[in-house]
């Protein structure tokens, strides 16, 4: 990605003139066609209808199951649009049918949300939960998932990058695993979406969720849910209404077939006018070229703030991305988040309760958060680097 290219996408975004935004892991700043995608629309629900506004725009609506799909390499079939990640999540781990003795395999990086899950099933059915080992890279040690895959395995669920380090999870490599596994594969790829090039196909997955408001720049409260075709009758959601299901005699309904089984019929339809922006945005720059500049944003970032005193960074991985993790000596990291704020700069931090396995083992209870995307600089780098100095 030149220069050029990236003055253009700054241009294309208002709000990098007016504040150094390092917390993109949080919420990006969207591109322009994206608020004019929200407000446009919702300028004509307020004029029009909001029925009589998505008569009026119902093909252009329907695409971005397509620009969903093409980001992912899948099927618009395979597509549900969802308010958020942990939705989608939930709505496809509860679609499973759970059985007392079912095990479930999940990574040490996982998200709290997400084990929380695990937790809450317990109480309703004798479910097991084990935790995938790491290897030196603290990735999960894929030779140690082949030796305790099992036929009591029911799901094996994994962080694509967790919310408190630069860590990418090498989903790949345990799809290859599973391949012949019956075991579900889900995938929370929140932070990854907009970031890394995901392919289902090459990863394996059979559920993969993501939201919209971090790297893929859309909106809050939208996100998707992408279901493999292959695994969809396997699926039942937890709840119906009459979009994802259909009355057929007064005491029978038939399911949808696709993965919009799991939607509302009600949404914010605005918001996935801005979704098909921002994922439109992406497809247009391309993700291989924005997962190259967000490794090089990051790796700068760790290599400058790497010689800030007091500022240890805290990132673990084999591959990292744009989530640069630390910690600054003496100062609490709400502390330090808000120092850069009036610095005009934004960043943010987790809590041990976030990644909790991770932060307990290794000795966290918190840390800070940079957080790069494409559209960011070296000097907006050099400018939290130089605060950071300045901070006592």
């Amino acid at each position: 990605m030149t220069d050029e290219q990236v003055q253009r996408y700054r241009d294309e975004t208002d709000g990098t003139s007016k504040v150094i935004h390092l917390n993109n892991a949080g919420a990006s700043l969207p591109p322009n066609v994206v608020k004019e995608a929200v407000f446009t629309y919702l300028e004509e629900e307020m004029t029009y209808g909001g029925y009589e506004t998505h008569t009026r725009h119902f093909e252009e609506y329907e695409k971005v199951y397509d620009a969903v799909a093409e980001l992912l390499n899948a099927d618009r079939s395979e597509i549900a649009i969802m308010e958020n990640a942990t939705v989608g999540w939930r709505a496809a781990f509860h679609a499973i049918d759970w059985q007392d003795g079912d095990v479930i395999l999940t990574t040490k990086a996982d998200y709290a949300s997400n084990y929380l899950s695990y937790l809450h099933l317990q109480r309703k059915v004798a479910i097991e939960i084990e935790v995938i080992p790491n290897d030196e890279f603290r990735q999960p040690d894929v030779a140690v998932l082949k030796s305790i895959l099992s036929n009591k395995v029911k799901l094996v669920s994994v962080t694509h990058m967790p919310t408190n380090s630069g860590l990418v999870a090498n989903v790949e490599a345990i799809g290859e695993v599973l391949r012949d596994h019956p075991a579900f594969y889900l995938v929370d790829a929140c932070q990854t979406a907009g970031q890394y090039p995901l392919d289902v196909k090459k990863i394996g997955c059979d559920m993969l969720s993501a939201t919209g408001r971090k790297y893929l720049r859309a909106p809050r409260g939208t996100g998707f849910l992408y279901v493999n075709n292959k695994v969809i009758d396997q699926l039942t959601p937890q709840s119906l209404d009459l979009h994802s299901a259909e009355i057929t005699a007064k005491d029978q309904y038939t399911i949808r077939k696709d993965a919009r089984k799991f939607e509302n019929w009600e949404g914010n339809r605005a918001g996935v006018m801005g979704l098909k922006a921002a994922v439109d945005y992406i497809n247009e720059i391309g993700i291989d070229d924005i997962w190259e500049r967000i490794q090089h944003l990051g790796n700068y970032a760790r290599h400058q703030m790497g010689k800030v005193p007091k500022v240890t960074l805290r990132d673990i991985g084999k591959v990292k991305g744009g989530i640069v993790s630390f910690t600054v000596e003496g100062k609490s990291c709400e502390e330090v988040k808000q120092y850069l704020f009036s610095k005009g700069i934004n960043i943010s931090w987790n809590g041990l309760a976030n990644t909790f396995l991770d932060m307990e083992e290794r000795g966290l209870k918190e840390i800070a958060r940079c957080c790069v995307h494409y559209y960011n600089t070296e000097e907006e780098v050099d400018a939290l680097c130089n605060r950071l100095r300045e901070f006592d």
